[in-house]
């Protein structure tokens, strides 16, 4: 029986009464069919992310994997933790958060063509009061190299 669509003058067959069509199933589904198996990447599977930081209380210090899918997550979730211990570093002190920035670096899988997060960096400026007790040594140090540049030997 034909239907018709909206008010044109065009009608469907239902492909139930159309002969030699298979219908969809699972069967004929590639990711269902027991015959193609989808391979997992070699290298996506070994690669490994590690932080570069001198913080200790920051995760990925021992190499760790991550899934591709997952990578974007994983690495901005990371990259907040630098963000933290900048914030922490700042509250409570006469130290002053001026600035903070996190940049993800993008790659493609040379084996599989995956685009996935490769890392990030956490840029963060700090302004410390003139107190500062690094200041001090800052000073000391800079001042050792500036002793006897300028003499005047005519006295």
């Amino acid at each position: 029986m034909l239907s018709p669509i909206g008010m044109s003058n065009r009608y469907v067959i239902p492909v139930s009464n159309v002969d030699h069509v298979t219908r969809v199933n699972t069967e004929n589904d590639v990711e269902g069919s027991s015959k193609v198996k989808q391979v997992e990447c070699q290298t996506c599977k070994n690669r490994k992310y590690v932080d570069g930081s001198d913080e200790g209380d920051v995760s990925f210090k021992a190499p760790g994997h991550i899934d591709p899918g997952q990578s974007y997550a994983t690495v901005m979730s990371h990259e907040q933790e630098h963000m933290t211990n900048a914030r922490q570093k700042t509250a409570g002190s006469d130290a002053k958060l001026i600035s903070a920035s996190i940049s993800l670096k993008m790659a493609v899988c040379p084996e599989c063509g995956r685009t996935y997060v490769a890392g990030g960096v956490t840029n963060t400026t700090i302004q410390y009061n003139k107190n500062n007790p690094y200041d001090k040594g800052r000073k000391t140090v800079e001042g050792s190299f500036l002793k006897g540049q300028k003499i005047d030997a005519a006295v």
